[in-house]
């Protein structure tokens, strides 16, 4: 019986530093992604005309907006929170797809930018509150989110030629793709057993942040 015991507190110290490193793996990814938009110090507002410029852009434009950014974060935080929650994240990135391609037919879709600033409202508020919340309701905003995320992020390439664009949707689908199974990977290991009396009052924490960025950035759009 101690034997056993043994064992598994010897288990439990071996694969904490594991975690550690998944997490600090994950956050490297963000943070790789995060500077190559800096580095560029372009404006947000940018025409793609060439097939590099449309690799580039693709990449960076999932983070050159603090709220888009930081709304993708909060989804794939929140998806953490269920087992199946990879299918939360690719309905997004599948979302997002579908809104650029409308975004290049003659179909509009009304005030983007109001809706992406109270999309990332309110995934910033699911994260602080502690009431469950069924996943058919953050599925439903997820594809809210990410189609007209897509479609704002489409606006680069209009006129473009296809390879361009082609290039251009890729890497878009690429980087959010990077960005939200990476904040899932980070929620999952904040909400591990060993860790799980501290972190999570962080995850409410970068909630509030949240919230407090989709308002000003919702404000903005309003003004």
């Amino acid at each position: 019986m101690f034997k056993n015991s043994r064992l598994a507190v010897d288990k439990s110290a071996n694969s904490l530093p594991s975690k550690q490193q998944d997490l600090l793996g994950a956050m490297s990814i963000l943070l790789v992604i995060t500077l190559l938009t800096s580095a560029g110090g372009s404006p947000i507002e940018h025409n793609v005309s060439t097939i590099w410029e449309g690799f580039i852009w693709g990449i960076a434009d999932p983070v050159i907006s603090l709220d888009r950014f930081t709304g993708i974060v909060a989804l794939g935080l929140l998806s953490a929170r269920f087992a199946r929650g990879n299918w939360l994240n690719i309905t997004f990135v599948l979302a997002a797809v579908c809104g650029q391609l409308i975004n290049l037919s003659p179909v509009m879709l009304p005030a983007p930018s109001i809706v992406i600033a109270t999309a990332t409202i309110v995934l910033g508020i699911m994260l602080v509150t502690l009431i469950p919340i069924h996943w058919l309701a953050i599925a439903i905003l997820s594809v809210i989110f990410g189609m007209f995320q897509g479609y704002s992020d489409a606006t680069s390439i209009i006129g473009a030629a296809i390879p361009t664009a082609i290039t251009f949707v890729i890497s878009v689908a690429f980087s959010q793709t990077v960005i939200v199974m990476s904040a899932r990977k980070i929620g999952v290991i904040f909400g591990m057993n060993e860790i799980n009396q501290i972190l999570p009052k962080i995850i409410r924490f970068v909630g509030l942040v949240f919230c407090a960025i989709g308002i000003v950035f919702l404000s903005y759009s309003i003004i």
